[in-house]
């Protein structure tokens, strides 16, 4: 198994000296996938951002994978946190919206976030947060670190989801809208009618949502 990158050193010991660093890289490799998702983010593609040869990348980073992980931990590393105010649902809904507002800057991640946990330096300051917000939590390490998981993973389905309407808000809701009209499904109907009246922002909602599944899970 390859070391993690931040195990590795900053570039190979051989060859001409450095003209980028990991962190250049990184930034490149993020405008990339914001312009273009994830499926934009090659070795080559990353190469022009920087105005270099595909090549002369391999000197810092080995393969697709650690530009990844490199971006992801950068876009945790841009996370900024209150100190916790020992009301830890209010605490860890803080953390959510702050993570939330880091995926919808990069629309890549929230995939990146459920499929491909990495634990670089950015991300290890999120989770020393949360055990920080989660210090006189009665429950062992494994259960801190399911609470941080599981909140990771509901966030990311947030934005996913508001990412998908954004993109095509009419197509998200309309067969529901017809379903609903039409009163062959009363429950439906009586769904989008509490929905129409109660409707605050998404970002409400989520804060809800969060709240009530958070306390939930503390127990």
């Amino acid at each position: 198994m390859t070391d993690a990158i931040w195990l590795r050193p900053e570039r190979a010991a051989t060859g001409r000296p450095a003209v980028h660093d990991r962190a250049e890289i990184t930034a490149a490799a993020t405008a990339v996938a914001d312009r273009g998702g994830l499926d934009a983010v090659s070795m080559r593609n990353v190469a022009v951002e920087l105005g270099t040869g595909a090549a002369s990348l391999y000197r810092y980073v080995a393969s697709r994978d650690d530009l990844l992980d490199l971006m992801i931990d950068a876009a945790a590393a841009e996370c900024r946190f209150e100190p916790p105010s020992g009301d830890q649902v209010a605490d860890l809904v803080a953390v959510g919206e702050v993570l939330h507002a880091a995926m919808m800057r990069h629309p890549w991640l929230p995939e990146l976030a459920v499929t491909r946990p990495v634990l670089g330096p950015g991300a290890v300051a999120v989770l020393d947060h949360v055990l920080d917000v989660l210090a006189d939590h009665p429950g062992d390490g494994a259960a801190k670190l399911e609470i941080y998981a599981l909140l990771n993973a509901i966030v990311a389905t947030f934005a996913r989801s508001e990412l998908a309407a954004a993109d095509h808000p009419e197509r998200a809701v309309a067969y529901l809208a017809h379903v609903a009209a039409s009163g062959e499904r009363p429950r439906i109907t009586t769904l989008f009618d509490e929905l129409a009246a109660t409707a605050g922002t998404p970002g409400d909602r989520r804060k809800a949502a969060l709240r009530s599944l958070l306390t939930g899970l503390l127990g």
